[in-house]
């Protein structure tokens, strides 16, 4: 009778690590949090503890000066990280995140968030695509500011908030008032006003309720 020879154990095959499944789920150090329209995720001044990965809704984070004075500082949509100073060092919160609708987000333990993005190649490459396009966003922002006009800002901000350029624009804005937009670009209620009513004339937005985008606004901002 021939020898059988015992065959050799397989190992188990390592499940690949799905960044989005991950973002999309609850483990030992995230869990995922709802929050009603105008109810704060996190407060200036707050232990910086956690990362927070909006899966639904639209956040605002915004800065509280000594004097009082409030500034919209960047709005997040789903998809979008925020709160990730912690992991540079930062010990508190510096400025307030706000749920402008219901919103639901993933909260991740900055330790837990150092973990995977050491050991998972996939998530840190896409948390640092989304740093990186932070980083030229805020160079932007600062180049509008400073060179652009009222009018050219605010189209600039509606077509952002609506993601064009991205892989899949939202032509129609999540709730966001016109002293919001005004926060946003600098400038006072009436002037925000006066250039939404301009654009709508123009047939560069819609609005009844909502704001919707078209994508003529685009002549606004490429216009010199």
């Amino acid at each position: 009778m021939a020898n059988v020879l015992p065959r050799k154990a397989l190992k188990p095959k390592k499940t690949a690590f799905d960044a989005q499944l991950f973002l999309d789920s609850v483990g030992a150090s995230r869990r995922v949090q709802e929050f009603r329209t105008k109810q704060a995720i996190f407060s200036q001044g707050e232990p910086a503890d956690s990362v927070i990965y909006v899966q639904k809704g639209s956040v605002k984070l915004t800065v509280v000066n000594e004097s009082g004075k409030e500034a919209v500082v960047a709005i997040f949509g789903s998809g979008d990280f925020l709160g990730e100073g912690g992991m540079a060092g930062q010990p508190l919160r510096m400025g307030t995140a706000t749920a402008m609708v219901p919103t639901t987000v993933l909260i991740i333990g900055k330790d837990e968030m150092t973990r995977v993005l050491h050991a998972e190649h996939q998530l840190a490459d896409r948390f640092i695509t989304h740093m990186l396009a932070r980083n030229i966003r805020v160079e932007a922002d600062l180049v509008d500011q400073l060179f652009n006009s009222t009018e050219k800002r605010l189209a600039r901000t509606l077509l952002l908030l609506a993601r064009y350029g991205g892989e899949e624009p939202e032509r129609i804005l999540q709730k966001i008032s016109q002293e919001t937009l005004a926060e946003m670009i600098g400038t006072t209620r009436s002037r925000v006003n006066l250039f939404m009513t301009k654009f709508r004339k123009l047939g560069f937005i819609e609005y009844n309720g909502e704001i919707k985008i078209n994508k003529s606004l685009l002549t606004v901002v490429l216009h010199e």
